[in-house]
């Protein structure tokens, strides 16, 4: 017996609940082949349909069918499945990067959810609307070159959408206070915190991201706590507050070694190895980056050991160690060459040969006893 399109629909949701979404997908495309003549259901389909192409990263078949269930959900007269499907369609065009339609999208969720006096729906778009002015402002910041300097210098443009991002994260959680929402509550002071810190804003950004570190401890989410300490380190960085700044990353490094994430120690190596160098402890500077180091190479990731190899040049130096230096600095440039890095190979160069000239003068009869390294040309702390 052929198996109806309810049949295959519900076991594609049972494994997309499990996590295999590829099969999920397999049930829900069959479901649509055999086709049904209740709209309500068919409109479901397309909707779990959209979702696991979401979560398998195929954005525009998302698309695809998240606008079927939206003009499905339309033609019904199904006001609260316009909105999901409004809502679906605004988070799949932020991903795609289409911001301004997205938002529409967004505000439509917004007004039906309004409408129908859906609370829980009001304050899911005001959350997805925040992302939407939070991932453009990052975007636009990104397009105007600005990416290099310190957060808080910021173009007019990309000052405004981050202030509308934190107007909407503000509503939605007044909205999930009045719900009794603590995890909610949670991601919009994380959310809050980060937009605030972009904006330059680093007190505020603290009192956010404390408020997401104690929700995160309540709920036992040690991912979210290991995200909140990174953060509270990287505001106190700019606070000027290096040794408090400290004590956050190296929370975070314990956390990360406890979810066993490599790629997060390493960073938070690195974010400990650039902290000491601000606090000019250079030797506990040299052994955050070495650590770096080491397990940047067993991840195979050549950026991060440019990088650090690029700072435990900038540590010996500060030492008044160039033997060392010169190491590095030579491993920096051999990485660089590999990986393209044209900008990385050029300073390269510069240090290598400027380490050269020092340590000839070192050798040389007339040698001073105390290099001159002036010419150096040293890392940023900026974080990763």
């Amino acid at each position: 017996m052929e198996a109806s399109c309810l049949e295959l629909a519900l076991e594609g949701e049972r494994l997309c609940k499990a996590g295999d979404f590829k099969a999920g997908v397999a049930f829900f495309e069959a479901a649509v082949q055999v086709g049904t003549e209740d709209l309500k259901t068919l409109s479901a389909i397309y909707s779990q349909l959209g979702n696991a192409y979401f979560y398998l990263k195929e954005h525009g078949r998302a698309l695809e069918y998240h606008k079927h269930d939206l003009l499905l959900a339309r033609t019904i007269g199904d006001r609260i499945g316009e909105a999901k499907a409004s809502g679906n369609l605004g988070n799949t065009l932020k991903v795609l990067g289409r911001f301004d339609e997205a938002a529409v999208c967004c505000q439509r969720h917004l007004s039906i959810a309004q409408e129908q006096g859906d609370k829980v729906g009001e304050a899911r778009a005001l959350y997805n609307i925040g992302n939407v002015y939070h991932a453009k402002g990052k975007q636009l910041s990104w397009n105007a070159a600005n990416a290099a300097q310190d957060p808080g210098h910021l173009p007019p443009d990309v000052r405004e959408t981050l202030c509308k991002a934190s107007e909407f994260y503000e509503r939605n959680l007044s909205l999930v206070k009045e719900l009794g929402d603590r995890a909610a509550q949670g991601r919009a002071y994380g959310n809050l915190g980060n937009t605030h810190y972009l904006l330059g804003n680093f007190t505020e950004a603290t009192t956010f991201h404390k408020e997401r570190l104690a929700i995160a401890k309540e709920f036992g989410d040690k991912a979210a706590e290991r995200r909140a300490y990174s953060n509270l380190g990287n505001a106190h960085v700019f606070l000027g507050r290096f040794d408090v700044a400290a004590e956050y990353y190296k929370k975070t490094l314990q956390l990360s070694r406890q979810l066993r994430d490599q790629a997060v120690e390493a960073q938070a190596c690195y974010s400990l190895g650039n902290t000491y160098t601000l606090l000019q402890d250079y030797e506990r500077a040299a052994e955050y980056h070495l650590r770096h180091l080491l397990i940047a190479q067993e991840l195979a990731d050549r950026v991060g050991e440019g990088r650090a190899c690029w700072s435990l040049g900038n540590a010996y130096v500060s030492m008044g160690r160039p033997a060392q230096a010169l190491t590095f600095a030579k491993k920096h440039l051999q990485i660089s060459q590999e990986i393209g890095d044209r900008h990385g190979e050029l300073t390269a160069r510069m240090n290598v040969a400027q380490l050269q000239l020092v340590l000839g003068r070192l050798t040389s009869p007339a040698a001073s006893e105390k290099p001159d390294l002036a010419g150096y040309e040293a890392q940023g702390t900026a974080q990763a």
